[in-house]
């Protein structure tokens, strides 16, 4: 305790000095811990909002359906193997039926994704049952604020949209927008016409086919279901978790040269400090202090600029933080025309352990460099150092 009582007061006695490295230190800090939450925010987001629209406790896909593939929509396309029928009937499921379409708003042509959705479904949090209310005589069709911007659509447009059915046919009719949701997941949003199941499988003449089925959230996901593929939650989740990885590596490139900086500043402060304090060194050592200790002492000094970088960093980022974790930052533009999911504050999420994690990782690489130039201590000779020479 003694040791670390005259390491606090010789770095406070450094003035200046001291501080520069502190407050460097504590940028670097809050920095880091600052572009890890909005990382994590971002991943959270996404997910939530996957889960809520597009995916809740997982699907059954036909065993030729490809996302990536739309050549295999003609194909991908069947009744429901039975075990799945079931959860469909207890309401713990929902049909979604998909074929390749076009639209011709005021003569322009746009190729969509023309997918059918039972209008009184709960699975998602879509507006369908606006679908079911209709009453008009064209096709009643939901799409997304992206996707009106996009097509230049408002609500109450009729327009053509051609379709091909069941036999290769090509067949075409009025349809009208009932509704326009605002939605932040493109996956449901841009290219695509959300119709009624029914209706749109008495168009591809496909009577209670559907293309996947999606299970409600907290329902169990079958697993022996035939040719029909169970895809679990994190099947879906698995492309976030890719692009955070990806994010993350750039970042650490960014904390790297940020930790880097402050640890650069601490090493030349402890060379300059042990280069400058021979003398006490010299007397230290003359008074019986033994080589092991006064190292100790220096790389205590050194460490403790992370303990005041946290004091520091917590006095004036913390309420930086907890804004961006409450508030958010707002952005500038729409982020659904990028194709990603977020939000349109960026949220950050600052949990214990990551807080906890950087703060260990500061302090071990600042304790590092600090001993560094300590070890030099151990060669002196209390003599060469009370005259001021050193070997």
């Amino acid at each position: 305790m003694l040791l670390l009582k005259l390491a606090l007061k010789n770095l406070l006695g450094a003035g200046t000095r001291t501080w520069l490295n502190v407050a460097v230190t504590s940028f670097s800090f809050v920095l880091i811990v600052f572009m890890s939450g909005f990382y994590q925010g971002f991943l959270e987001y996404a997910q939530q909002v996957t889960l809520e629209t597009e995916v809740a406790g997982g699907a059954y896909w036909h065993p030729a359906y490809d996302p990536d593939d739309p050549f295999t929509l003609d194909d991908a396309h069947g009744i429901p193997p039975g075990p799945v029928s079931e959860q469909l009937a207890a309401g713990k499921a929902m049909p979604i039926l998909l074929t390749q379409g076009s639209i011709y708003p005021e003569g322009r042509m746009m190729p969509v994704m023309v997918k059918g959705i039972p209008p009184n479904q709960n699975i998602v949090t879509l507006p369908t049952e606006v679908l079911g209310e209709y009453t008009g005589s064209a096709i009643p069709v939901l799409i997304g604020a992206g996707m009106a911007h996009s097509a230049q659509l408002e609500e109450g447009d009729v327009f053509t949209v051609r379709w091909r059915d069941a036999h290769g046919t090509y067949d075409a009719n009025e349809a009208e927008i009932v509704s326009i949701m605002r939605v932040e997941n493109p996956g449901v949003d841009m290219g695509q016409l959300w119709l009624p199941l029914g209706k749109l499988q008495d168009m591809l003449e496909m009577p209670g086919e559907a293309t996947y089925v999606v299970a409600a959230s907290g329902a169990e996901l079958l697993a022996d279901i035939g040719e029909w593929q169970p895809k679990p939650v994190m099947f879906f989740m698995q492309e976030y978790l890719d692009v955070i990885e990806m994010k993350s590596s750039n970042a650490k490139i960014l904390y790297a040269v940020l930790l880097a900086m402050a640890a650069m500043g601490i090493f030349n402060s402890q060379v300059l400090s042990i280069f400058r304090r021979r003398k006490e060194i010299g007397t230290l050592m003359a008074l019986g202090m033994i080589r092991s200790r006064v190292v100790a002492l220096f790389t205590a000094e050194g460490g403790m600029h992370s303990i005041l970088a946290f004091i520091l960093g917590a006095i004036w980022g913390g309420p930086l933080l907890f804004f961006v974790a409450t508030k958010g930052i707002p952005l500038p533009y729409d982020p659904t025309e990028f194709g990603v999911i977020m939000a349109p504050r960026l949220i950050g999420v600052y949990g214990i352990g990551m807080i906890l994690g950087t703060t260990l990782l500061v302090a071990v690489i600042v304790t590092v460099v600090s001993y560094i130039p300590a070890r030099k201590i151990a060669k002196l000779k209390p003599t060469e150092a009370l005259t001021g020479r050193s070997n």
